[in-house]
């Protein structure tokens, strides 16, 4: 799967990951849900982090269809709020 975060490029993201992420999904969305700024602040850079440290940077000249677009290190909660679907930002 490939994942854009927001202001930094693509990454290349093996689908086995996943879970991995759906799990920060989730407790990203009880966060904001409970108005968390704190938490919501954590586990986005967790989030983010996995995401870099699991995935493959794609070259920034690449132009590939993201599956998945994350927002950037420092959105705001309502930025990101903005972003989400019933499932949060990871679907499913």
């Amino acid at each position: 799967m490939i994942v854009r975060i927001m202001g930094e490029g693509q990454v290349r993201l093996a689908d086995s990951h996943f879970a991995e992420l759906n799990k920060l999904d989730d407790e990203l969305l009880a966060e904001m849900e409970g108005g968390d700024g704190e938490g919501f602040r954590r586990t986005l850079h967790a989030l983010l982090d996995t995401v870099r440290q699991l995935g493959e940077p794609l070259p920034d000249d690449a132009l590939e269809p993201s599956e998945l677009i994350l927002p950037a290190p420092d959105a705001t909660l309502e930025e990101v709020r903005a972003m989400l679907s019933e499932d949060g930002l990871i679907p499913g």
